[in-house]
């Protein structure tokens, strides 16, 4: 009897149904190849779910989600919903994902392949072989403390505060996360905060030097955020993985993930208790502008259904062998628009789908 998960789809606005269709086909297919079954069961999130129940995220979105093995999401979001309130936005379906879910730790990758080493605005020797593991804190910091909002002083002057604040046990946490990531990397780790100036960064220091001596096989270093990014354009080579916090992690993963010269090739994990599911999705927009025109590149879909298989559900042959299929079919010439380069042959999201799956 193959082992068999349940994914809960969620293929949002945008270019995600097409993107997401090429991953679940990829899945089923290499399913038998190592014993395993999937029972896809799709619900509605973001823009697509305000069209249908005026809501990002319905209740019965989020209780299939918690009741799955993990959950496939493509994107959400759209110009057609940007005049809707705040708080009812398609972005809200990703916090309110991410809280209700209790996913506290972003994995977002960035590896050079070197099918794409030219596709990056960076030199050839400053980029080949990078590949960097960015962790970042997703529900606390300057993005969730309190006190919030805009004010007003006594002179009538408007005022607006946001708070930073951490916890020791939110810094624990991601912590754990970071310093596993590493065990299963290169075994270095960086953590980025701005202690020299900052409270909050100074117990994050210290709880991070803490918890390494629960690592002793990993080396463990500290950079100030504003030489971290300068080094991760300077000299990326020297990152394996690297700890933050939200507001740190937030600007540079979207730095490290432009080392690579596309965002549509990169994937992402969100993740909280091992005991429950994870969010795998790639790191790009829906794409309003390219949707329906068979334009899209699914590989970062594809890759995040390879995290799904190695961080949510422990299958790491499986996620393996998608990983080496999409690089095999790079080496074959085969592209989308967004990753075009002189001498190959340029599919659109179906062709390069079936390209893929004929490479499997």
């Amino acid at each position: 009897m193959p082992k068999t998960y349940k994914i809960t789809l969620l293929p949002g606005d945008g270019i995600g149904p097409e993107i997401i269709q090429v991953a679940i086909d990829l899945l089923k297919a290499i399913a038998p190849k190592f014993d395993l079954g999937f029972e896809f069961e799709t619900a509605l999130a973001g823009g697509a779910a305000i069209d249908a129940t005026g809501h990002p995220l319905p209740e019965e979105t989020l209780k299939l989600c918690q009741a799955s093995d993990a959950v496939l999401l493509a994107a959400v979001g759209g110009d057609k919903w940007d005049t809707l309130p705040s708080h009812l936005r398609p972005e809200q379906a990703l916090l309110g994902l991410r809280g209700g879910m209790g996913l506290f730790a972003n994995l977002r990758p960035a590896k050079i392949l070197p099918q794409l080493i030219d596709a990056s605005s960076l030199k050839r020797e400053v980029i080949e072989g990078v590949d960097i593991m960015v962790v970042r804190e997703l529900t606390g910091g300057i993005y969730f403390g309190k006190p919030k909002g805009v004010f007003a002083d006594e002179d009538g002057t408007k005022r607006g505060v946001n708070s930073m604040t951490y916890a020791a046990p939110e810094i624990d946490r991601i912590g754990k996360v970071a310093f596993e990531a590493a065990r299963k990397r290169g075994k270095k780790l960086v953590s980025v905060d701005k202690a020299n100036v900052l409270e909050v960064s100074q117990l994050w220091r210290d709880r991070i030097t803490a918890l390494a001596a629960t690592y002793p096989d990993i080396q463990l270093s500290h950079m100030y955020v504003d030489n971290a990014a300068m080094q991760l354009v300077r000299w990326p080579k020297q990152f394996d993985v690297i700890v933050t916090g939200n507001l740190f992690g937030d600007i540079l993963s979207d730095e490290a993930a432009m080392l690579t010269g596309s965002i549509g090739m990169l994937p992402s994990a969100s993740l909280g208790d091992p005991e429950k599911p994870g969010l795998f999705e790639p790191v790009h927009g829906s794409a309003p502008d390219i949707a329906g025109q068979d334009l899209a590149n699914p590989i970062a879909q594809i890759l995040s259904a390879a995290m799904m298989l190695r961080y949510g559900l422990g299958e790491a042959a499986a996620a393996g062998a998608i990983e080496r299929v999409v690089e095999k079919v790079l080496d074959a010439g085969k592209r989308t628009g967004d990753i075009m380069a002189d001498g190959c042959e340029k599919l659109g999201c179906k062709a390069m789908g079936e390209a893929l799956l004929a490479a499997l």
